[in-house]
């Protein structure tokens, strides 16, 4: 059985789909953009502001399933640039202090809203 997840903790979905859906075992957050909730607009500080936000926003929507970053097994990254990827993986270290989850990195043509990066997990119980 599966539940939706919501919360205003990260921004609502800008279209047909759940900030997260929990499958019981394991909970799937959908790409989370490196919108600040309080202001509704991009986090500042370039990649590094936007790879946080984007993580800040995962680590939400997981918090209202009663998991934490440390369930997460599996990350994908999308970045508009590759060149960005030292700066991106720098934060990115920074919420994995220990036992990193697998990842995938990609760069990609266009992100909605033209966000620079955009941040999906899985998570288990």
């Amino acid at each position: 059985m599966k539940k939706i997840i919501a919360t205003t903790a990260a921004p609502a979905a800008i279209g047909p789909y759940s900030q997260g859906v929990d499958g019981g075992s394991a909970v799937i957050t959908s790409g989370q953009l490196p919108i600040d909730v309080s202001t509704g607009q991009f986090a500042g500080g370039g990649i590094a502001g936007q790879t946080r936000q984007s993580l800040e926003n995962v680590k939400a929507v997981l918090a209202q399933a009663g998991l934490g970053m440390e369930n997460i097994i599996k990350t994908t990254v999308f970045l508009k640039d590759m060149n960005d990827f030292a700066a991106m993986n720098e934060v990115y270290a920074s919420f994995f202090p220990s036992e990193p989850p697998a990842r995938s990195a990609v760069e990609v043509a266009r992100l909605p809203k033209d966000a620079l990066v955009e941040i999906e997990a899985i998570a288990v119980r």
